[in-house]
């Protein structure tokens, strides 16, 4: 990886106000930003010696219009290891596949979301894997916002679903916590258009996303002159989100100072604006999410047990990827149904040899990375299915398959043989299989039933024997 001193982006824009934008967002990961407005000047850049010093290209759709797919492959003609993120105001999944195939290493959606524009930069340098087939792309698919999107049979995975389900029927505070890529945002969506305050006012706030010294004042507003450049009166999120839901992502990158101040505020339900004599009486939902356990923070003294007592009333945990193996195959077909309805692409299948790939691999970047993977190779797939070929990079991580795989014994996420390749006891699957079922009829037990070829006594009898949670 390249030093930070060492990183120089081009970007390629004429809008002077996200010029000035992207270069402060990219001067915090440590990359000096050179602005060029013009197609034909960046071509042109690329020659000189500075332009021989580049790391990455940004390049913002508008600037080339209609030929932005051809500037990408003139640029990556000229320098094809050099990575191009395109930005665009379009959430097609067109534009993306167009980009894709010229050359383009991600795309962001405008407006750019701060932690998001950091993240494909950081991508950029990553270097763990050998190129950019197992980055996660920064935008990919329109997001499905309901529970039925959210696939899997895993345990641990049935068990924080059905958490979900209930706590969104409430008004109370909810904490999920999870690896990045698990799901979270995705849940907490869900989780909204299935809640009473659906159509109240929804705000989510990337704290990560946000400068140290404005998260404050975005939180909890100020008054005109509470401080040097407070020009006008600002409403903080807080207090605009009432009546409705304000979501606090990566909350475990909250300083000490503004977990004491917000935890005073959820306690009184109470907002006091940055230079306000008064307090205002707010009514509003928190959904907290977090990367890390807050409970492990707590223990270091780097997060407020009273703040984790307030935000977690209903504590949520989503499993990473590689604790649900099981779920891949099943997940793999979603995904690949989704692609396949995007513009641009078609609906592809799997062999079984690529399958084995994807479930040996431990997927750091959990979900979302397994739908961005999937989604690159379809974007390149010249075949009616996916093979272990159209993922080079996986293969060479994981080394070479066998040549003849044995079909996998997936049954829909239920696992036939145990770890030692004898048969697991009948209970266990029987258990699996009915947990399935759950999941899959969205706990419609009549349904459940019906499908399984027996009474609704006996199901219940079932779940009794088996310890099954019909929740879950």
């Amino acid at each position: 990886m390249a030093e930070p001193e060492q990183r120089l982006l081009m970007l390629i824009d004429d809008e002077p106000a996200q010029s000035r934008l992207i270069t402060a967002l990219a001067a915090r990961e440590g990359w000096r930003t050179i602005v060029v407005r013009d197609s034909e000047t960046a071509i042109a850049t690329l020659g000189t010696r500075q332009g021989m010093q580049l790391s990455a290209i940004i390049l913002d759709q508008w600037v080339p219009g209609d030929q932005a797919a051809a500037l990408i492959e003139e640029l990556k003609s000229r320098r094809p290891a050099l990575p191009i993120l395109m930005l665009t105001t379009s959430t097609s999944p067109q534009l993306a596949v167009e980009a894709m195939r010229a050359g383009a290493t991600d795309y962001l959606v405008k407006p750019i979301a701060p932690d998001r524009m950091m993240q494909a930069l950081r991508n950029t340098t990553t270097r763990e894997a050998p190129s950019d087939e197992l980055t996660p792309l920064t935008e990919k698919m329109p997001a499905v916002l309901d529970f039925d999107a959210m696939v899997g049979t895993a345990p641990t995975f049935r068990d924080a679903l059905a958490k979900a389900a209930k706590a969104a029927r409430g008004h109370g505070a909810v904490l999920i916590e999870g690896e990045s890529g698990t799901g979270k945002e995705m849940l907490i969506r869900a989780m909204h258009g299935a809640s009473p305050r659906a159509k109240a006012p929804f705000r989510m706030i990337s704290i990560a996303g946000v400068p140290a010294n404005s998260l404050e004042s975005v939180l909890f507003g100020h008054e005109k002159g509470a401080f040097p450049g407070a020009f006008d009166r600002q409403v903080g999120a807080l207090q605009n989100c009432d009546g409705g839901t304000l979501v606090l992502d990566e909350i475990d990158r909250l300083s000490l100072e503004l977990q004491d101040r917000l935890a005073e505020a959820l306690a009184a339900r109470q907002v006091r604006p940055i230079g306000a004599k008064h307090s205002f009486k707010v009514d509003v939902r928190v959904i907290s999410a977090s990367n890390l356990p807050l409970t492990d923070l707590v223990a270091t003294g780097h997060f407020r047990q009273d703040l984790l007592d307030l935000i977690s009333p209903t504590a949520i945990t989503l499993p990473p990827l590689r604790g649900r193996a099981g779920d891949i195959p099943a997940l793999t077909r979603h995904f690949l149904a989704r692609i396949g309805e995007q513009p641009g692409l078609r609906e592809l299948g799997i062999t079984d040899g690529a399958l084995h790939l994807l479930s040996a691999f431990d997927w750091p970047g959990n979900v979302r990375q397994l739908q961005a993977v999937l989604f690159r190779a379809a974007v390149f797939c010249d075949g009616n299915a996916l093979t272990a070929e159209d993922f080079p990079q996986l293969s060479e991580i994981i080394g070479e398959m066998r040549e003849n795989p044995q079909p996998m014994q997936e049954s829909g996420g239920v696992q036939i043989y145990a770890a030692d390749g004898h048969l697991r006891p009948l209970d266990e699957i029987e258990a699996d299989v009915i947990r399935l079922a759950i999941g899959h009829y969205r706990g419609r037990m009549t349904e459940v039933a019906r499908r399984l070829g027996i009474g609704r006594s006996t199901l219940y009898r079932k779940l009794s024997d088996l310890g099954i949670d019909n929740a879950a």
